[in-house]
């Protein structure tokens, strides 16, 4: 099924209808900005000068203290969410499942109006949909997505990060989605976002190939993304080895997002992206 099937856009349908009953159709919680004016939610008040809105003067005071005050309300601001999608080859097996999981959380944003801006992730940074608003934007995003490759060598989020935080000043909701399999590493890329003000979310997609040693015996292997190969032999040893090393691996991902205020979410590829967004909107969206 494609990303632009009418039957796949009623799934993302389903889930924005979900979104809008749990969390008022956003990703994010609290939009409210620290600026004053006509907002909803009330703030304060201020003295009434020459220009401003009569409408906004409350009344009341005025018949008990003879005093124009105008009352003054938090602006709502429009989220900027970006989706950093792991593109480099090394995700091939989780490509097509992390590309629905971005389809997802892309057609929330739009239809609840917010901006939305998707990019590659591998050893340098692809622009994949540019930043836009609106429903007439989902078909636009679907089709990208779609036409979206795997690319590059090694993941470099700390590349990235700085490619990614020379684009964009304005602060906005970054979730970025990969397995985190980094040969350099993934806190220095996660401090530069964070360090910018923007509120990260990482979302782990993974394989039972990352999780589990099924290979036995003599083996060549061959790494995606360097194309280096190296001829090994496994035993059950080697292959515990392994599937420890990765449960450390991804645990240390767990304590650092914790450590730092950032929000994480860790899934395989056999779990549905419908579930996967549902539980995420059940936790209360991309926030910590």
């Amino acid at each position: 099924m494609t990303l632009t099937d009418p039957a796949f856009i009623r799934r993302l349908e389903s889930l924005y209808l979900l979104a809008r009953k749990i969390l008022g159709g956003s990703l994010q919680s609290d939009r409210r900005s620290t600026k004053k004016g006509a907002g909803i939610t009330f703030a304060d008040y201020a003295q009434y000068s020459l220009g401003d809105d009569y409408r906004s003067i409350d009344w009341r005071i005025y018949a008990k203290f003879e005093s124009l005050l105008i009352k003054l309300f938090e602006l709502e601001e429009d989220a900027t969410i970006y989706l950093l999608v792991d593109c480099s080859p090394s995700m091939a097996s989780k490509h097509a499942y992390a590309k629905q999981l971005a389809a997802a959380l892309g057609y929330i944003a739009l239809n609840t109006l917010d901006r939305l801006a998707v990019y590659g992730l591998a050893d340098r940074l692809q622009p994949l949909f540019e930043p836009s608003r609106g429903r007439n934007q989902v078909i636009p995003l679907l089709r990208s997505l779609e036409a979206a490759k795997t690319f590059g060598g090694n993941t470099d989020l700390n590349a990235c990060a700085r490619e990614f935080e020379a684009r964009h000043r304005r602060k906005g909701l970054v979730c970025v989605i990969s397995d985190f399999l980094l040969p350099g590493g993934y806190e220095e890329g996660l401090s530069r976002l964070q360090w910018h003000k923007h509120d990260v979310f990482c979302l782990q997609t993974l394989d039972d190939n990352d999780l589990r040693c099924e290979w036995k015996g003599d083996v060549t292997l061959e790494c995606l993304e360097t194309g280096r190969s190296e001829r090994v032999t496994i035993s059950p040893r080697e292959a515990k080895l392994y599937e420890e090393a990765m449960a450390e691996w991804n645990l240390g991902l767990k304590q650092t997002c914790a450590k730092r205020g950032l929000g994480f979410l860790s899934t395989n590829t056999d779990v549905s992206f419908e579930a996967v967004i549902t539980d995420l909107l059940r936790r209360g969206g991309l926030v910590t």
